[in-house]
């Protein structure tokens, strides 16, 4: 009896360690653009959709403030296991008139970023009052002015002439933010979800926390200069694949290796590392795999190290590396972490 018993507290112990980490507090963000039928197809999702998703929000996961889950992350605090932050980029109309409604009766908060010269500026987009009407539901943050491309240079313009230009048009958007709304996060989305190391480094040195359209999840160890969020529009509206990406889990990386996600165009990139942090149990490392260019390519495991061979010569537009690994503790849960690269044309033009 004695010996069943202490068997039982072993056990018991292990399940606990395993699920220690992937039960500290992270959120998963759920990205946006339109809520509509008459819209690109590949950034919308219907109204009908929406509700779905939604209703099963409602139904299964805690939809919080953005603002919260930071806050909560960034202090040790706890959050609900299954923490959900809804966002959008860019400021459309018809988030108020399509998705607003249904945010309401479920009393969903959510988070806008949006383009201040856009703002009352074109037919598709809210205005400044339309803005305070959907509050206190929903709150307003930076998506630059003008919704360029970052990383893009203008004809001979060096590294330091960018880096001032990109970051003034950034903080003048917060300063409009602050003069109309009253408040400012100093959050940014980058739009089109580029960013580089050196725009990462000036941000931070600002104060920003950044958010990019590349799938994971928030924890403690993200970067919160590139915060991870899933599209949920378009072809990543389906219900069903939602649901897992929902559940997800924040995987543990200590670092990437390139780090950087600018990439020039016909450069080469034979493999992607990924360490992850020391001690983490729960994720079965023998069952990591990677997704790249509608492959699947399980990575070479050394210890907490994961190399993925890629072999892939970067044309013009974005692409994105996705891995997962299950949960040893919780069915059906998945650690997630994607790297993103942006590379121009000749012209050193990026792709929409």
């Amino acid at each position: 009896m004695l010996r069943h018993v202490c068997i039982w507290i072993v056990y018991s112990s292990l399940v606990l360690s395993f699920a220690s980490f992937a039960q500290k507090p992270q959120v998963v963000a759920l990205q946006y653009h339109h809520v509509a039928t008459n819209t690109p197809a590949v950034t919308s999702v219907t109204p009908e959709v929406f509700r779905e998703h939604m209703e099963y929000l409602n139904e299964h996961h805690t939809v919080i403030r953005l603002k919260d889950a930071l806050e909560a992350i960034q202090q040790g605090n706890q959050l609900p296991q299954n923490a959900i932050a809804i966002t959008f980029d860019d400021g459309y109309l018809n988030i108020l008139e399509n998705g607003h409604p249904i945010l309401a009766e479920f009393n969903f908060p959510y988070t806008v970023f949006i383009n201040p010269l856009s703002i009352a500026q074109r037919r598709d987009q809210l205005n400044w009052e339309q803005l305070k009407e959907m509050q206190p539901l929903a709150d307003f943050a930076n998506h630059t002015l003008d919704h360029l491309h970052l990383l893009q240079r203008e004809n001979d313009e060096t590294q330091q002439a960018w880096l001032n230009r990109v970051m003034q048009n950034i903080l003048e958007a917060e300063d409009i933010l602050e003069q109309r709304l009253g408040y400012s996060y100093r959050w940014l989305a980058y739009p089109f979800g580029e960013y580089n190391e050196a725009l990462q480094a000036a941000l931070a040195k600002e104060g920003f926390v950044g958010f990019g359209q590349q799938s994971g999840v928030i924890s403690a160890h993200s970067d919160f200069t590139a915060l991870p969020r899933f599209p949920s529009s378009g072809r990543y509206a389906n219900l069903d694949t939602l649901k897992v990406k929902m559940a997800a889990i924040s995987m543990p990386v200590a670092r990437v290796n390139p780090s950087d996600n600018q990439r020039e165009l016909h450069s080469k990139l034979d493999a992607l590392t990924i360490e992850l942090l020391p001690g983490q149990d729960d994720l079965r490392v023998d069952a990591f795999a990677c997704f790249f260019g509608g492959e699947r390519i399980v990575p070479n495991v050394d210890g907490n190290k994961l190399t993925i061979a890629l072999n892939h010569q970067f044309k013009a537009g974005r692409a994105r590396v996705n891995c997962t690994a299950p949960s040893r503790s919780q069915a059906s849960r998945f650690y997630w972490h994607s790297v993103p690269f942006f590379t121009p044309t000749e012209k050193g033009i990026y792709l929409d």
